[in-house]
């Protein structure tokens, strides 16, 4: 059975750092494209980043660009989203997903076919 399981999410003071972790269970992550979406109450699916499956290229989405930095270890077959300088406006569920289609960065959610249930982060004084 595929799971990915996200972990690391909880309160943060603004300017606070934060790492994500995604930890996949019965594949192996290599030669996928895998990515982190958030959503906010209220708010649509947001795609925050995506890393290729060689890890050579990464997609961030303009909110977080400069900010946050995606990773992947391939030994521990397991995602990273490192978090600094966060912000009130990434509190948000965020989720691990991964492609099968194809082996191609996106922000898309759409074309992610396999999700993690999310963890929450939240970011306020």
């Amino acid at each position: 059975q595929l799971q990915l399981v996200e972990s690391g999410g909880g309160l943060v003071q603004p300017g606070g750092s934060l790492r994500l972790s995604c930890a996949a269970s019965g594949f192996t992550l290599d030669g996928y494209a895998i990515g982190w979406f958030r959503q906010a109450p209220g708010k649509e699916r947001e795609g925050v980043s995506c890393i290729t499956r060689n890890g050579a290229g990464t997609e961030y989405a303009h909110s977080v660009e400069g900010r946050f930095t995606i990773s992947r270890d391939k030994a521990k077959n397991t995602l990273y989203l490192q978090m600094n300088s966060l912000k009130p406006e990434d509190t948000a569920v965020y989720y691990c997903a991964v492609r099968t289609g194809f082996p191609y960065c996106s922000l898309d959610g759409t074309v992610f076919d396999y999700w993690g249930q999310g963890t929450q982060v939240t970011v306020a004084s």
